[in-house]
């Protein structure tokens, strides 16, 4: 038995052949983006997290005049702030890659 999408036209072959190249890419592309590193600095570049596509923090960089033992607060802060802004360019590619492997194809239900 042959799995039919709704709404497509019989004798889909053409569109299912679509459908497994787009797996295909979107496979890919997420391979690609969790092996990408991305990088944010803030506090004036004081502080730089690098985080992969799969958002693991893969290194944390602090210049030594940031690091003021009477103000721990800040320094995680900053950390924190740089880890978000790191995960959100790693977030924001994925859903670029995706978004591209889809190539405008759009099949109700599934995306």
């Amino acid at each position: 038995m042959k799995a039919r999408i709704p709404g497509a036209p019989q004798g889909g072959g053409n569109m299912m052949k679509k459908i497994q190249e787009m797996q295909e890419n979107m496979e890919r592309i997420q391979h690609e983006v969790e092996e990408t590193e991305f990088t944010s600095s803030v506090g004036g570049g004081a502080v730089e997290v690098t985080v992969n596509g799969a958002h693991e923090v893969t290194s944390i960089n602090l210049k030594p005049e940031i690091v003021d033992p009477e103000d721990i607060e800040m320094l995680e802060d900053l950390i924190l702030s740089a880890c978000n802004e790191s995960i959100r360019k790693a977030n924001e590619a994925m859903e670029k890659g995706m978004e591209s492997a889809k190539g405008g194809l759009s099949i109700p239900g599934l995306f």
